[in-house]
């Protein structure tokens, strides 16, 4: 087939659900999706929220790659900007290890969070010592590697797995491009949180100068139904809003409350809080396809990284399936 679909999930928690429940959700999913022919599974990572139940990705890949069979797990991503590179290395080295050959690192530079959380998981550490994120990703990257056999005196990330996890940074800019070009990772393009079609173009061009041709993978949003007004129906309460702080990381929340919170928690009082149309794409299943082929046939996109961004179960469910049982895709 002419493009690889993958799955991104949140552990959404609808209303009236617990996150327990949420989460056995996020394990069934999986193993729906390793029968539906997806290739890949990612869990992200979010913190002190109420709707999202996976502030821990590494747990839930754990919990996971023991109760499926082949298809690869992995983070989507690690915020690495809270901890520390070599204990994500040593993470991704032991489940590498449990699972040879079906783990795959993403990496973010967002915090997945508001500035209370992020506050709390960066309590104690001296920023100046972590460097830039490009330094932080460059330490993970070194201490994936497998140094010679036999040196005590060098740092090792272990157990030294068979066959380390994939890479992958997960971003929507230039700098994104270049920085995963220069350590040899694969660059996935956020598409589901920034879809213009310029930008997308002009960094996956970039990453594949940068890169000597290796294609980027782009992540989307994606709902699907039997019919186009039923799409409509699911998505009708979707909002994204643009923070911009002056002097301070912007984000995108899904709520104006959520924005609120963002610019009180942080302190920061010059800023602008925007609406913004979300980049989804929605439908039936030959729609969604269509539009899929599109993108692949402009910007030779290899794979897509599916996010559902409704929380009702039935719904969800039924849209991954006809998404994936409308053409298998090739793992």
């Amino acid at each position: 087939m002419s493009y690889r679909l993958s799955l991104l999930d949140k552990s959404p928690i609808a209303d009236g659900e617990s996150a327990s429940h949420a989460l056995h959700r996020t394990l069934q999913l999986a193993q729906q999706a390793e029968a539906w022919g997806y290739h890949r599974f990612w869990l992200a990572e979010h913190h002190n929220t109420d709707r999202l139940a996976s502030p821990s990705p590494e747990l839930l890949i754990a919990w996971i790659i023991g109760q499926t069979q082949h298809i690869r797990v992995g983070s989507g991503g690690v915020m690495l900007q809270h901890y520390s590179p070599y204990k994500v290395a040593e993470n991704f080295n032991l489940l590498a290890s449990l699972a040879p050959g079906r783990i795959d690192l993403g990496v973010g530079k967002a915090p997945g969070g508001l500035p209370l959380s992020t506050r709390a998981l960066q309590q104690g550490i001296h920023q100046e010592e972590k460097g830039s994120f490009a330094e932080q990703l460059s330490l993970l990257d070194s201490w994936l590697d497998v140094p010679p056999v036999g040196d005590e005196e060098i740092l090792r990330a272990t157990p030294q797995p068979p066959r380390p996890a994939n890479r992958f940074l997960l971003g929507a800019s230039e700098q994104s491009a270049r920085l995963a070009a220069e350590l040899g990772w694969q660059l996935v393009f956020a598409a589901h949180h920034n879809g213009d079609p310029l930008l997308m173009e002009q960094v996956l061009n970039s990453y594949r100068q940068y890169s000597n041709g290796k294609q980027a993978l782009v992540a989307v949003q994606v709902v699907v139904a039997d019919s186009p007004a039923e799409a409509d129906l699911l998505v009708n309460n979707l909002r994204v809003y643009h923070v911009s702080v002056k002097d301070g990381p912007s984000v995108n929340v899904g709520s104006v409350e959520q924005a609120e919170r963002y610019v009180r928690q942080g302190g920061y009082t010059d800023y602008v809080i925007e609406p913004r149309t979300p980049s989804l794409l929605k439908g039936t299943a030959a729609q969604v396809h269509a539009k899929l082929d599109a993108l692949h046939q402009n910007f030779g996109i290899e794979e897509f990284v599916i996010d559902t961004p409704i929380a009702e179960e039935q719904a969800r469910v039924k849209s991954l399936e006809l998404l994936a049982t409308h053409r298998l895709v090739a793992a």
